[in-house]
Parts: C-alpha cells; structure tokens; sequence
C-alpha cells in the first residue's frame, strides 16, 4: 500500500470562470491546477485534492502531484501557491470538464497565476 500524501489535503474552490481561467493549466499533461496556498511544497510532492468547480454540486477527489510552485519572489506579483497536475482515474474527465466550463470564454488573453 502506498504511503500517505505528506502534504495531507488541499481543497479549492472555484467560484467563476475568471477564477478558474487563471487557475487552470492546461499546458500540464492530464491538467492541473493552481492552488493558491501559503504552505510550502516541493516539486513531485504528492497531494489529495478536493476540487469544486463554480456552481457544480459535484466534487473532484484526486491525487495529484506539484510540478510547480510561485514564491513570494515570482515575479509579475503573481500569487504564491502551487500547480498540481491531475492523477487518478479521474484526471482526464476533470480536465475536459474544466476544458467545457472555460469554452467560448472571452476574456482568455488575461494573465494567468502560472504563464
């Protein structure tokens, strides 16, 4: 059996698709996600999210893992946090579902918390 995150658990909830737009990364293989969060992680940690999506009752559990991280130095002000790529069984389901609710979004040129 697999060893426990040592992160431990990370919930995000997305409340609109501005939100989501620069949350989103969709230049990760299988997606993933930007968390916004004070604690420190270091690349290829292993996490358990819990991802809501604007107004959908329903709620991702995923693993996942950090492959990127914005300190407090990143430059363009951009917010400290982390990216997490999408694993599980449920990763390429959650991506084309985040991939559906940005579709026809207008304001796709603003700048993102990664690139």
């Amino acid at each position: 059996m697999a060893a426990p995150p040592r992160q431990g658990v990370i919930s995000l909830a997305i409340k609109d698709k501005a939100m989501l737009h620069s949350n989103f990364m969709p230049f990760v293989k299988s997606g993933g996600i930007f968390i916004p969060t004070e604690r420190s992680f270091e690349l290829s940690d292993e996490v358990f999210l819990l991802l809501t999506l604007l107004e959908d009752p329903e709620r991702f559990a995923i693993t996942g893992k950090v492959v990127w991280i914005n300190y407090r130095t990143a430059p363009g002000g951009r917010q400290v946090g982390v990216g997490i790529q999408f694993g599980g069984a449920d990763s390429v389901r959650l991506q084309k579902k985040i991939e559906a609710l940005l579709a026809g979004y207008t304001r796709a040129d603003q700048p993102t918390n990664t690139m």
